[in-house]
């Protein structure tokens, strides 16, 4: 029989394939009564289980942003700081001392109340945090339980639809995206993370359906609407055929855009825009080419230093730089220098354990204080693989003109001995800096005179501006790069470095943002570099777009004062820029 679900729409596009059922393992009973000698021996294991639960989340923060990105990523290093909250490290400890429960009861009894708090509060924002919680719960007692399996299939068939009560987001990452067509979902909301991360995968999701998983078994044909939030169970041909319609609109709309894969990405009016590409490895280079990248605007090195146990000596660093620039040359590729510390870090460094990473040893800083050790033979790599392309060094947060004199000066040495030992050196190499810090966009005409670009790195620059925490969930409704305050820090950035003659890009998660371009292009930006998978419809929004009416747009966002006002306007303005793709 047929039967029609309506739920949240979550992530857009549409999907039919065949119902896959995670039931996943149920913790929610853990847990004993024990005898008060038993109490500081359980006080330990939750302490283990801690650390244990931790290091899986940072794990997975790392993979995920190398997949998908590093703002989406986030949102498993704030589940890490979750689990190592310290008041529910102090309520699992009174739990297990008053209530005399083992660690496993204590650790549910905890989130479950912290949850219920967030309930209390009646906002999806903070809702979908109490679904983090009682996440965090369920991790740390796997972990107390020595439990790893999380429900899904090892061999998943090509186009399963997963239905589940829920999901935890690292359930999420580990699915093999290739053989995932949608996600159905009794449990969540708009902005909870499973739906940020599907958004980010190219998923379809419907949630918050309530009883999806009653209503469909194993095996069933389900048809997914992610754009209307509906899901029919075992569809009529009917039905069924109707559907296929859309889904054949949806297909062409993809093969229009990758028409567009060896066409200029330029105004309607002759305005261009140079369109690029965010990478984290040297096996994504084929990646932008197929997407029509126009280069690379971001390099992650770190990505590089993350995934090996010992520092990269220079010989290694070259031959992935040499890859990587010679994979696209002539096309430009920005590489930036080594971004560790905070979120990233690399334990072979001995980097100090600091109260607030995100403010302290990291970056640019961080380079400039190992500069025999880390920084000279990263230079001196960087420098030897420029002959094999067209490089653009980028140095990250930069904070003051000292910090970028500095960093040259160091860049200037290398370069002199790698001529006086006979090494060639590129003379077509540009150097700037990523605008990530509120003080270099304030000081953006004292830096645009002394450098050859900017790239403002939204991630950051929200997070400082706003003195918001990415990765602190409960205020993560700050981290939004609409925020007036925010808009007028870009303006200046991009109004400065145009009057010093330099270019000015976006590598941030703002650049790869449908509503946010046709504004960006009002402000003069001259460059755009996002995830693969966001630049077929930039290209799109580009080209159907004329820089009078992106100017207009920037114009009435200037006089708007809310960050939800701004996103609702251009949210819609991005919607007709695409509305014909594909008809």
């Amino acid at each position: 029989m047929t039967t029609k679900l309506v739920g949240v729409a979550a992530a857009s596009g549409l999907s039919a394939g065949t119902a896959v059922l995670v039931k996943g393992v149920d913790v929610s009973h853990a847990g004993r009564k024990i005898e008060k000698a038993e109490v500081d021996a359980e006080i330990a294991r939750f302490e283990g289980a801690v650390e244990a639960a931790s290091r899986d989340l940072e794990q997975i923060q790392k993979d995920m942003a190398a997949k998908v990105g590093e703002a989406e990523a986030e949102i498993f290093g704030a589940q890490a700081m979750m689990v190592r909250d310290p008041q529910l490290a102090e309520t699992v400890q009174e739990n297990i001392r008053t209530e005399l429960v083992s660690a496993e009861r204590a650790v549910l009894l905890a989130a479950e109340a912290q949850a219920k708090i967030f309930e209390s509060m009646e906002d999806e924002y903070f809702a979908a945090r109490a679904a983090d919680m009682r996440d965090v719960g369920t991790r740390l007692v796997k972990c107390l339980l020595g439990v790893s399996d999380s429900g899904l299939p090892r061999n998943l068939e090509e186009g399963s639809i997963i239905v589940a009560r829920d999901l935890a987001p690292s359930d999420t990452a580990a699915m093999d995206i290739h053989k995932v067509s949608a996600m159905v979902l009794d449990k969540g909301g708009k902005t909870s993370h499973v739906a940020i991360l599907a958004r980010s995968l190219g998923i379809p999701a419907v949630v918050g359906l309530n009883d999806a998983t009653t209503h469909i078994q194993a095996g069933d044909t389900l048809l997914v609407d992610g754009d209307a939030g509906e899901v029919t169970v075992n569809p009529t041909d009917d039905v069924y055929n109707a559907f296929k319609v859309r889904l054949e609109a949806q297909a062409r709309k993809k093969r229009q855009l990758s028409l567009l894969r060896e066409l200029p990405s330029v105004t309607k009016d002759g305005r261009k825009v140079e369109l690029a590409a965010n990478i984290g490895g040297e096996d994504e280079v084929q990646m932008v080419i197929d997407a029509g990248a126009e280069g690379v605007g971001l390099f992650r090195t770190e990505f590089m230093f993350i995934q090996v146990d010992q520092m990269l000596t220079e010989e290694e660093q070259f031959q992935i730089y040499k890859k990587v620039l010679s994979g696209l040359a002539p096309r430009p590729v920005v590489i930036r220098t080594l971004d560790a510390g905070s979120d990233k870090e690399l334990p072979y460094l001995n980097m100090p354990k600091e109260e607030n990473p995100f403010l302290g040893l990291r970056a640019i800083r961080l380079c400039l204080q190992e500069k025999e050790k880390t920084f000279r033979p990263h230079l001196r790599a960087l420098l030897r693989a420029s002959v094999y392309g067209k490089l653009r060094i980028m140095f990250p947060m930069i904070a003051s003109l000292q910090e970028l004199r500095e960093a040259k000066a160091e860049l200037e040495k290398a370069k002199a001995e790698l001529l006086a030992e006979g090494i060639p050196v590129s003379e077509d190499l540009q150097v700037g800096i990523m605008v990530e810090v509120p003080s270099a966009a304030v000081c953006a005409d004292q830096l645009a005179a002394e450098c050859d670009f900017f790239s403002i790195g939204t991630n950051d620059l929200v997070q400082y501006t706003m003195a918001c925490d990415r990765g602190n969930a409960a205020i993560s409704y700050l981290s939004d790069f609409f925020y007036p305050g925010v808009l007028r820090l870009i303006a200046r950035t991009i109004e400065e470095g145009h009057k010093k003659g330099i270019w000015v890009g976006m590598c941030g998660e703002m650049a790869g943002s449908p509503a946010a371009i046709p504004l960006l292009l009002g402000m003069g930006i001259d460059e755009l570099s996002m995830a693969t998978g966001s630049v077929p419809q930039a290209k799109a929004i580009i080209r159907n777009l004329d820089m009078a009416k992106a100017k207009e747009v920037w114009e009435r966002v200037k006089d708007m004062t809310s960050n939800t006002e701004i996103r609702a306007y251009l949210e819609g303005v991005a919607e007709e820029l695409v509305r014909d793709i594909g008809k």
